[in-house]
Formats: structure tokens, C-alpha cells, sequence
């Protein structure tokens, strides 16, 4: 285990949180084996692998999980197979139950206007945190950034001249995004009013600033997202994540290329990107109904 530990960590780039949660998963599936007799790991058959699920799926767990507890087991099998621990990957024909993808909230546009203008109009009174949260809001709509992502920028990330950010990804992959002209003056205002007047000694090269002048945290992003996102009172959405659904939706409606809209988000796969454009079809759709006359 402790050299697949380093495999998931050094070689697939895999976070601490991740490699914990693979090994949780193996440790379900050994107990499993053994107490059916498979002691050893090339005891673990496809018809072993196949009762472990369906001994899961009996538990009640959701189908997304027995899907990520799936495809632990193809990489670790797969892992085991180039190790030479084993001969023959069982895993190659393990099929799981394909996870439920219900289509993400997505804030109209004049929905996000008007949480961007009631944000614009609080920062206008100079409250050094009514600043931020519109800048913060801003760049989340523009770039289509994680949480995690936003709250890990320092200062030099931002280029206002070339409107970039650079970010640090899953996996610490870097990438750069481009923003367009109201986040880069919600972000200049922010570093010229905002943060001078929150920065301390604790502040260091953060980008974004909490009440305390130390780097905001994930939990400080949600908060404001989520009231915000609350005060519109006509959404189903109650996440950060759907400023990161309606920049996809939205620049897919505008005519973006799917591959540009991959490598803004930061997806490994283009089937990750892909589901937007069923939002955006189905958005289409949906207009057809209320519009057409013969709907």
C-alpha cells in the first residue's frame, strides 16, 4: 500500500485527501476478499471484484460513490499489473453502476447582472469588504475558478495589463485564464482601496484578504457567494460552483469553442466539459417552449 500511496501522490499528482480516501476504499475491498478467501491480491478475481459492489450497492451507498470506489480499483489494479504483483488486472471488465448527473444550476444572465450590480453598488460606499466580495465575485464569473483556486492567488497572479490569472489546479497543474474588463476594474479597485486597508503583517502575497488581513479562506468564498446568491430570491442555485456552471453555460451560448472552455475550467477530460453543453441545449430548449407557437 505504501508504495501505491506514492504512485497516487508523486506520479498521478493526487492530493493527501485523495490518496487517504483510495486507501479507505482498498482497505473495503481486502476485508471484502478475504473474508471470501481471497487472501492474497491475485486471489481477487472479476467475480470477487463484481460481489464487493454488489455487496455495496446492497449497503444502500449512492451510485456516484460505488462508481469512484470502481475506478480506485482499476487504478490500483492497474498500478499492481506494472508493479508486476499481479498477472492478470481483473478490474479491466468491472463495470460500476454509472453515476447520476443531474444537469448543475445555472444563473441567467441578467440573474448574474444583478447580483454584480447590487455587489458593485456596495463597494461604491468604499467598505474595504464590500470591495473584495465584488471583486472576488467578479473574477469567479469571468474565469470559472474553484473556490480553492480563488483563495489560493497571491497578488502577482493577477496581469490587469494582459486581464490573465495565473492558477494553480487539481493535481498542481498551472494554467492561465483570461478575465475581461469589469473584473479587472473590480480587481484594481480592490488593490488600490480594499486591500491596503485590510493588509497586515499576516498578509503576505494573498490576493484576497479576510476581515483579519490574513488570506480568506474557502469557507469565507462560500459565504459570500452563498448570501449573495440567496438575496436573488429566483435561483435553485446555492453554491460558488454555479459562478463556475454559468461561466461554462454562458460562454458556450456566446459561441465558445468546447476545448477553450476545457482549458479555461481546467478540465483533464473534454466529457468533464461536455455536460454544459446539455445545459446549454437544453436552455435552447426550454426558450423554444415559451417562444414558439407551435411548441
Amino acid at each position: 500500500m505504501a508504495g501505491f500511496n506514492r504512485y497516487v501522490t508523486a506520479e498521478r499528482g493526487r492530493s493527501k485527501h485523495t490518496a487517504r480516501a483510495y486507501a479507505a476504499d482498498l482497505n473495503s475491498l481486502f476485508g471484502y476478499a478475504a473474508a471470501e478467501g481471497a487472501v492474497e491480491l491475485s486471489d481477487i478475481t472479476l467475480s470477487v471484484l463484481r460481489g464487493w459492489l454488489g455487496d455495496l450497492s446492497s449497503s444502500g451507498l449512492a451510485r456516484s460513490t460505488l462508481a469512484r470506489r470502481a475506478a480506485t480499483v482499476r487504478t490500483f489494479m492497474g498500478w499492481a499489473l506494472r508493479e508486476e504483483l499481479i498477472e492478470i488486472d481483473p478490474s479491466v471488465r468491472l463495470k460500476a453502476p454509472k453515476k447520476n448527473s443531474p444537469l448543475p444550476h445555472v444563473l441567467q444572465q441578467q440573474q448574474m447582472s444583478k447580483m454584480l450590480e447590487t455587489l458593485a453598488d456596495a463597494a461604491a460606499a468604499g467598505d474595504p469588504l464590500a470591495v473584495r466580495n465584488r471583486a472576488l465575485v467578479e473574477l469567479l464569473y469571468a474565469t470559472g475558478l474553484r473556490v480553492g483556486e480563488l483563495s489560493g492567488l497571491d497578488v502577482d497572479d493577477a496581469d490587469l495589463d494582459r486581464r490573465t490569472v495565473r492558477v494553480l489546479g487539481k493535481g498542481d497543474k498551472e494554467r492561465t485564464v483570461p478575465f475581461g474588463i469589469p473584473a479587472a476594474v473590480a480587481i484594481d479597485d480592490w488593490l488600490r482601496r480594499g486591500r491596503p486597508a485590510l493588509s497586515n503583517g499576516n498578509s503576505g502575497p494573498a490576493m484576497f484578504l479576510g476581515k483579519r488581513g490574513r488570506r480568506i479562506d474557502q469557507r469565507q468564498v462560500r459565504s459570500v457567494v452563498e448570501r449573495h446568491l440567496s438575496a436573488l430570491g429566483d435561483t435553485a442555485a446555492t453554491s460558488p460552483h454555479a459562478l463556475r456552471h454559468s461561466a461554462a453555460t454562458h460562454l458556450l451560448d456566446g459561441g465558445a469553442d468546447l476545448r477553450a472552455v476545457q482549458e479555461i475550467l481546467g478540465h483533464n477530460s473534454l466529457a468533464t466539459t461536455q455536460i454544459y453543453t446539455h445545459v446549454s441545449v437544453e436552455r435552447l430548449r426550454q426558450s423554444y417552449q415559451q417562444a414558439h407557437p407551435r411548441a
